[in-house]
């Protein structure tokens, strides 16, 4: 199940990432794919809105592999 943000941290949110716009560097992280922000973020207009700001003169780096945290916590489990 995705957690979903409330209507006011969403707007919250979406007010950090504009008020940063074109005047800072924003790193997120995320494991969704960009399609499916909407079900976070509650609209489709919000989501629309900050994936516009947030992909204008952007690097996108897309990794895919096995979770470092996750064969940690796996090694931990062995011992």
């Amino acid at each position: 199940m995705t957690p979903h943000l409330s209507k006011t941290g969403a707007e919250l949110l979406f007010e950090l990432i504009s008020q940063r716009y074109e005047r800072g560097s924003i790193l997120i992280t995320s494991n969704l794919p960009f399609d499916e922000w909407t079900e976070t973020f509650g609209t489709e207009r919000l989501t629309g809105a900050l994936l516009d700001q947030l992909t204008h003169h952007v690097s996108i780096l897309e990794m895919n592999g096995d979770s470092y945290r996750l064969a940690q916590s796996k090694a931990r489990q062995k011992t």
